[in-house]
């Protein structure tokens, strides 16, 4: 009982009958012996021509006792039955979730193969690959594997490194198309085609004031909100702007950057120097309308003013 007396040699599967091993050998000679009338297409074996007739015929002898819809293959019934029974046998190997038909399970693991599934175990961020979660764990170690030859500096993703580069090179890649003017960054070339556009994309919502980038309005911002995040190291003073921080810097260093071309004297404000000048020139923008007396500096002006007014400074 059992017995499979009838072995393929090319492959060494066993049959029972002769006429099976028959069949399967038509695998290993390519033979397709059966033709359809219709359209010419041969098949090895005759139950394949039967089914494949049933395409020009539109026979459907696969009957379903539960609502009475016909399918030319069996295989296409149980599929179909699966819908009355609730059956879902096909399952999920990652999460568990079946299905009835092994297509919609094959779709539905695209899912798992999308997800994120390596995890930083510094913060929590998951990674499609392992390769980027590699590259961000650089951000914690604080390493920079990647150094410009120029000037040594590292960075620690070989793209940054790359944008760094241009500054040596003066490659400046992304070029205006009203103007000519050239940048190292496309993001630069975004920021100056407003130039040009006079787009002003960014409004204040306490005064509607508009501005074509996102820096002026975060500058602009701090006229309501007070806000003064440049703090002097030195003194504690704090300033809206850098480089109005950096103006101020100058009186702790003593560096005076402005000198004057009379005399030689210098001054940490251009403003300084400025108003100095006028000593040279010996021009007095600031005349009282009383007396017509000209000052050099509106401050004396102001005190002058005390005498006609009668008012007694402090």
């Amino acid at each position: 009982m059992g017995e499979k007396p009838h072995q393929c040699l090319e492959c060494g599967k066993c049959f029972p009958r002769s006429s099976d091993l028959t069949k399967h050998w038509l695998i290993h000679t390519g033979e397709k012996p059966h033709q359809c009338s219709e359209c010419g297409k041969s098949f090895s074996r005759p139950s394949h021509l039967a089914r494949h007739q049933r395409i020009h015929t539109g026979d459907k002898p696969h009957l379903c006792s539960e609502c009475g819809k016909s399918f030319s293959r069996p295989s296409h019934l149980a599929r179909h039955q699966l819908i009355h029974t609730g059956g879902k046998p096909h399952q999920c190997s990652e999460c568990g979730k079946s299905f009835t038909q092994s297509l919609s399970l094959a779709q539905h693991q695209h899912i798992h193969r999308r997800e994120k599934r390596h995890w930083c175990s510094e913060c929590g961020k998951s990674f499609p690959r392992s390769s980027d979660l590699t590259k961000h764990q650089l951000i914690h170690t604080g390493e920079k594997p990647h150094q410009c030859s120029e000037c040594g500096k590292s960075f620690n993703r070989s793209s940054n490194l790359a944008r760094h580069q241009l500054i040596h090179t003066g490659e400046k890649r992304h070029q205006c198309s009203e103007c000519g003017k050239t940048f190292t960054r496309y993001s630069y070339l975004a920021q100056h085609l407003l130039t040009h556009t006079g787009e002003k994309r960014h409004q204040c919502s306490e005064c509607g004031k508009s501005f074509t980038r996102s820096s002026h309005l975060a500058q602009h911002q701090r006229i309501h909100t007070g806000e003064k995040p440049h703090q002097c190291s030195e003194c504690g003073k704090s300033f809206t702007q850098s480089s109005n921080l950096a103006r101020h810097q100058l009186i702790h260093i003593g560096e005076k950057t402005n000198q004057c071309s009379h005399c030689g004297k210098s001054f940490a404000c251009f403003s300084s120097l400025a108003q100095h000048q006028l000593i040279h020139l010996q021009e007095k923008p600031h005349q009282c309308s009383d007396c017509w007396k000209s000052f050099t500096r509106s401050s004396n002006l102001t005190k002058h003013q005390l005498i006609h007014t009668g008012v007694k400074p402090h």
